[in-house]
């Protein structure tokens, strides 16, 4: 059985609670996921969530583990951005957007469905259309996953310039 857990330390009574255990599994969870994406550094921790407004969505498997207690199969972080973008034209407009900041299923669970339930999840709980979301740096198992279940298939590059 799948569940959907949806992580917000600043509103999650239970977050508080049990930190230390929670913040066990978002570190691994977010290394797991840093090292799926060739990263130095993990974009998800549970450092990086209590000082933050972002979202988190796991996707839990609740009979799964060597011991049957539930294991953590996916994360899905989710946040509010001021970003300088440019549309298909090159204008470039300054807006605060809705952005995928960290997407990841185990890879044992890759190609069951999980990334759909858990994407989809997060689209119906906030209430918004694949199209409009910013994504920082997609990886291409990630522009794939778009294209598949959602028909992206032009994304519109973001380039950033570095000073000589």
């Amino acid at each position: 059985e799948k569940y959907i857990l949806l992580v917000n330390p600043k509103l999650s009574y239970c977050f508080s609670l049990c930190y230390h255990h929670m913040s066990e599994i978002l570190d691994k969870i977010g290394w797991a996921s840093a090292v799926a994406q060739g990263l130095q550094k993990p974009i998800t921790s549970a450092l990086k969530m209590q000082n933050s407004e972002h979202i988190l969505y796991l996707l839990t498997d609740r009979t799964g583990g060597l011991k049957k207690h539930g294991l953590v199969i996916g994360l899905l972080k989710m946040g509010w951005k001021n970003l300088y973008l440019f549309d298909k034209a090159g204008k470039c407009v300054q807006k605060n957007t809705l952005c995928v900041l960290d997407f990841y299923v185990h890879e044992s669970m890759q190609r069951q469905g999980c990334g759909n339930i858990l994407f989809e999840h997060m689209l119906q709980d906030m209430n918004v259309k694949a199209h409009q979301l910013a994504i920082d740096k997609p990886s291409q198992k990630f522009l794939c996953f778009l294209n598949k279940h959602y028909g992206l298939n032009q994304i519109v590059p973001q380039n950033f310039f570095e000073s000589m």
